[in-house]
């Protein structure tokens, strides 16, 4: 590709990169596998370059490919998981971050807070990773999500709620709210 198109790349999607990077490390919990993922979906970015529509939006855009390259590798990990246990090699069911705490000092979020969202079905979890922790709009993660705006603001709602529900004694004990 030509220079200018290197250039309009650069500036449509690659001012992102750290907004991503964030995003990455909160669903692979692997500062690491966020680095690889981040540059997977720019290099796909990249590839599909000649079919991102100039004027649209590019954070939405790289967004859903980075959720997109996230799901497939979950699945492409999933099955490989199921061909080798039906071979009879044992993988541990926990993922290694699981047994770190670097990844989780490194996003500022205390050990409540992870347990809570972990503890969310995943799609709640990304809806409020996306809006909450990536600060993208609900048509944004709408489109990188490719569902209705009212599936995102319905499981966001709903998300919340639980995440309150699980978080009060916690929001109580640390002062962000007083008892009743």
């Amino acid at each position: 590709m030509r220079d200018d198109h290197r250039e309009d790349f650069d500036q449509t999607i690659l001012r992102y990169s750290d907004e991503l990077y964030g995003t990455a490390v909160r669903l692979t919990r692997d500062p690491n596998e966020a680095e690889d993922l981040v540059q997977e979906a720019v290099m796909r970015a990249w590839a599909y370059w000649d079919r991102f529509q100039a004027g649209t939006n590019g954070r939405a855009w790289i967004h859903r490919i980075l959720m997109n390259t996230f799901i497939n590798g979950y699945r492409r990990k999933k099955r490989e998981r199921n061909v080798m246990s039906q071979v009879g090699v044992q993988i541990a069911d926990k993922p290694q971050w699981i047994h770190s705490d670097e990844g989780r000092r490194r996003e500022g979020l205390g050990d409540e807070v992870e347990r809570a969202l972990e503890a969310l079905p995943e799609d709640f979890r990304t809806v409020v990773l996306m809006v909450d922790g990536s600060g993208l709009s609900y048509r944004e993660a709408a489109t990188a999500l490719d569902c209705p705006i009212g599936t995102v603001m319905s499981r966001l709602h709903r998300a919340r709620k639980r995440l309150q529900g699980e978080l009060q004694g916690y929001a109580r004990e640390e002062g962000y709210v007083q008892a009743a």
